[in-house]
């Protein structure tokens, strides 16, 4: 009877003994916690304060000439790109058919407007249609900025254009700034404020 007593007085010691460890156990759980939070806000932070890197543009390794182009637009008259040095060109490259070209072109329109003052310059360039396919695509999204017709392909296949759509920044220098394939939202935060600090940039 003796040693069930003093069995059962170690199970009580060793309850009241892990009673005490949970409050420790559960503010070890918490700093981990915190700690793991603070690393993350970091990393996003880090992202965050990159623009370039949050809409996953792609610079190149060394200084690229943009290939040089005399195309028409919708109305016939011929648009060099040379004659457009001196300005930031946001150079695109869509189809009518394209979904996502339809879903980022508002956006550029905004850019367009937001910045043209300011030597942005958003050019479109068609690929392989009709100004008759165009023109009513340009009408519907109620788009300002020039478009012109690639009707050969050529200048697609210069800027090595594979699949739509496609961006360019090129700088004022006529040099390739970065690149991005597929659609991007140009209404984001982050896209503000990367043209807010490309259009402030001294010529």
């Amino acid at each position: 009877m003796k040693r069930q007593e003093s069995r059962g007085a170690r199970v009580q010691r060793g309850t009241r003994r892990l009673g005490a460890l949970a409050p420790l156990r559960l503010w070890v759980l918490l700093l981990c916690a915190v700690v793991l939070s603070s690393v993350f806000e970091l990393a996003t932070a880090g992202t965050a304060a990159d623009p370039m890197q949050a809409l996953g543009l792609q610079a190149p390794n060394e200084a690229v000439a943009a290939p040089e182009f005399s195309l028409s637009d919708l109305a016939g008259k011929k648009v060099q790109l040379k004659a457009l040095r001196g300005n930031l060109v946001f150079l695109n490259f869509f189809a009518t058919w394209c979904g996502p070209c339809r879903e980022e072109m508002p956006g550029m329109e905004r850019l367009f407007r937001t910045h043209q003052d300011k030597g942005l310059v958003v050019l479109a360039v068609n690929m392989e249609e009709s100004a008759k396919t165009v023109r009513p695509f340009v009408q519907q999204l109620k788009l300002s900025f020039p478009i012109v017709l690639d009707t050969e392909g050529a200048v697609t296949r210069d800027y090595g254009v594979r699949a739509l759509p496609v961006s360019f920044l090129i700088g004022r220098d006529g040099h390739i700034r970065w690149r991005a394939i597929g659609g991007r939202d140009w209404e984001s935060a982050q896209a503000r404020k990367l043209f807010a600090l490309l259009v402030a940039e001294t010529k």
